[in-house]
């Protein structure tokens, strides 16, 4: 029996144990997406599936409230997969292992996989709990949400039979959602050109580990190290110095989520490593001076190997060492319109070299489309200096608050008199799937909420098990308080 089968609501906890040990990282949901409908079809409920693969399960009202307005549960099937460095995992075919620690669920060694399984937990539990009232009900799990909103983009008119849909993938109990931005991703890729290290040189791999890493929408306001800028600014300081040759370079695994960890190799004079490893030991002390108040754990690493690659020329290597060094990074604007809301953003999120060339991923966020459009000219311009080669692609919209929503106000409503006390109505700087399904629905009221997630995108990622009992307190209050249609 799971750990996790002694917390409160039981049925929504039973059900998010289940999703953990199913693997389902982006682009290998098929297996949950399987259990899901097979489970559905076990419990007598009608289910759909599209052409881009999401799942749509229906289930009649309760007794008496047929006459309430159609709601839609949605969530999205995936998780993003990240590991600590001294954990061997497979994502693909290892299930995460959740874990109970005082107030918080966690995963062992891992991203737990609670954005967005608790969601998709909750609105399974709602199917299976017939002691929920609600009217009509639909469940809509989307696929591949988190590499690009595959399931999203795909979402057909006229599938929804619902006017009222329940995101449930946001990460704070207390804060309703109304809207989110939008993001576009960016890459850049650098054609290099090689040559031969020259004689009395050592080959050694320059590591910068042990950032926190974390969400790029809902943690790029905390000021978190992303590891591909910091190596790259060392790189810029040093290597024409000390005649370091690149050999490799690569950081980061996915574009939504702050770069952990970067590595650098390099080819070192033999009469200067003793001097490079003196540097990196000064740099990681300026960096614990800037930024160890929040990375704790931030280390440089210099390790002699064996190799015999050749290097980049030394006009390919300054040519990516400048171009990754001046790569805008973080919060580049604070909303005048919601405040402490993140207006602009972009995260330099995957670095790599292979062969003749190099990429950059970034992935761009904005509240506003000027701000989006504003950002990629910033790097396409960057890219034309570099000589480099720009794509801008994956564009989706974000969600356009509406003050004047019903259902906004029969959550803030409903959270009023479940906790005496008023909740927070917020922008999500995130990215969540309702500005999407705006473009099929058009006419559809729309709102998220969710428990409390902190480090998601991250192996820190944790669900505090109280704030999922509010949280469901609050889900079921509202689906029986859906207003007639």
């Amino acid at each position: 029996m799971s750990e996790l089968s002694q917390l409160s609501p039981q049925p929504l906890w039973d059900i998010f144990a289940k999703i953990c040990s199913i693997p389902h990282p982006s682009y290998h949901e098929e297996e949950l997406a399987n259990y899901v409908l097979s489970w559905a079809g076990e419990q007598g409920f009608v289910t759909f599936r599209d052409e881009v693969g999401n799942i749509l399960i229906r289930k009649p009202a309760t007794k008496g409230l047929e006459h309430l307005k159609p709601v839609a549960l949605q969530a999205h099937l995936d998780m993003v997969p990240q590991k600590n460095n001294d954990t061997t995992h497979d994502f693909t075919k290892d299930p995460i292992q959740p874990w109970v620690d005082g107030e918080w669920v966690k995963a062992r060694g891992t991203t737990l996989g609670a954005d967005n399984g608790i969601g998709m937990a909750s609105a399974l539990a709602v199917l299976a709990d017939n002691t929920v009232e609600h009217g009509p009900l639909e469940v809509l799990l989307t696929m591949t949400e988190e590499t690009g909103m595959v399931g999203a983009f795909g979402l057909q008119p006229g599938w929804l039979q619902a006017d009222i849909l329940i995101n449930t993938d946001s990460e704070e109990e207390g804060e309703i959602y109304m809207g989110c931005a939008g993001g576009i991703d960016f890459t850049t890729t650098l054609p290099l050109s090689r040559e031969a290290v020259p004689a009395g040189y050592e080959h050694i791999q320059l590591i910068l580990k042990g950032l926190k890493g974390g969400h790029s929408g809902a943690d790029i306001h905390l000021g978190l190290g992303n590891a591909n800028k910091l190596l790259a600014r060392f790189l810029f300081a040093h290597a024409k110095a000390l005649d370091l040759r690149l050999v490799d370079f690569t950081g980061g695994t996915l574009r939504n989520a702050i770069p952990r960890e970067a590595m650098a190799t390099l080819a070192v004079p033999a009469d200067k490593l003793d001097q490079l490893k003196g540097m990196a030991l000064h740099y990681l002390e300026t960096l614990r001076n800037e930024l160890g108040l929040k990375e704790k754990n931030i280390n440089i690493v210099v390790e002699n190997i064996a190799a015999n690659d050749q290097a980049l020329s030394t006009i390919s290597r300054d040519a990516f060492i400048a171009l990754l060094n001046s790569t805008p990074n973080g919060v580049i604007r604070n909303s005048d319109v919601m405040k402490g809301v993140v207006e602009t953003s972009l995260n330099v999120g995957v670095v790599s070299i292979k062969d003749d060339e190099a990429r950059i991923n970034c992935l761009v966020r904005s509240l506003i489309d000027s701000g989006k459009d504003y950002l990629v000219e910033t790097l396409t311009a960057l890219g034309d200096l570099a000589g480099a080669k720009t794509v801008a692609k994956g564009s989706y919209p974000g969600w356009q608050p509406d003050a004047s929503s019903p259902v906004m106000a029969l959550v803030e409503e409903t959270y009023k008199k479940l906790f005496n006390k008023a909740p927070n109505i917020q922008v999500i700087h995130a990215g969540l799937e309702c500005g999407l399904f705006k473009k099929p629905y058009p006419d559809m009221d729309m709102v998220s909420i969710g428990p409390t997630i902190t480090g998601p995108h991250s192996p820190d990622e944790q669900v505090h098990i109280g704030s999922v009992g509010l949280y469901w307190q609050l889900l079921t209050a509202l689906l029986k308080a859906i207003p007639a249609k």
